[in-house]
């Protein structure tokens, strides 16, 4: 039963290497969403139905239950998988990625979302600037250039297709993830600028799962706190064998 590691915006699979390190397991697979530093399939369009089929996939392609783990956007996508597909999940954890109707996109988000002004900005973030934008939202000073290297105009438009088709996320997806049955966790950094805490208290109490709250950290647990955060899916894991 492997580990599946699903990163979000605007990451690649690398976002994952320092826990990875940390982990005593070794079957751990951490896929890069289409789009993201690799090519989108032909025909895909970056919506986040689109996403969630594509993960649904990888996922099969495993071959058996997965212990499912994802991070900002992935967060989301594996919410709505395990609702939608709960035979392909043995556990799930994520965090800092809500799926809830009294959520308010933030402001970076809601920008990208509109027509003209997500573009715009797109356009200025590049280089330098964005490696210190990377680096004042919450990304550790000595991963954000390398982070912002792998940030090119595909990943761009990937990136505002799939916020511009999750406008209302919380009212399309938040009923399903309600009635996940498998066993979660929550773990989720406890001074995020985009997502307060209390949306991941409100996800643990509706999935009744276990919550982990990470001190001192910002947006991005799996760059700032990767060796709390490999103890603490080590020590869920092992609850639930």
């Amino acid at each position: 039963m492997p580990a599946f590691f699903v990163h979000g915006v605007p990451d690649t699979h690398h976002l994952w290497d320092k826990l990875r390190s940390r982990l005593s397991r070794r079957d751990v697979l951490a896929p890069t969403l289409p789009g993201f530093s690799v090519p989108t399939p032909p025909g895909f369009q970056p919506t986040k139905e689109a996403y969630v089929d594509w993960l649904i996939d990888e996922i099969e392609r495993a071959g058996e239950p997965v212990d499912l783990v994802g991070h900002d956007w992935g967060s989301l996508l594996v919410q709505r998988v395990v609702s939608l597909r709960p035979d392909l999940i043995r556990t799930w954890a994520c965090g800092d990625g809500p799926i809830d109707r009294e959520y308010v996109w933030h402001d970076l988000a809601r920008q990208w979302q509109t027509a003209g002004v997500g573009e715009a900005i797109m356009a200025a973030m590049s280089g330098d600037a964005l490696a210190d934008g990377l680096v004042a939202g919450g990304v550790p000073a000595e991963d954000a250039p390398a982070v912002a290297s792998r940030v090119d105009e595909r990943m761009k438009a990937c990136i505002l297709g799939l916020y511009r088709s999750a406008v209302r996320v919380g009212e399309e997806w938040e009923d399903d993830v309600a009635r996940v049955t498998r066993p979660a966790l929550i773990l989720w950094s406890r001074d995020d600028p985009y997502v307060a805490p209390r949306f991941a208290e409100r996800l643990a109490a509706r999935v009744r799962g276990e919550l982990v709250l990470l001190d001192g950290c910002g947006h991005w647990w799996p760059l700032e706190h990767p060796a709390e955060a490999a103890a603490a899916l080590e020590r869920f894991w092992r609850a639930h064998p």
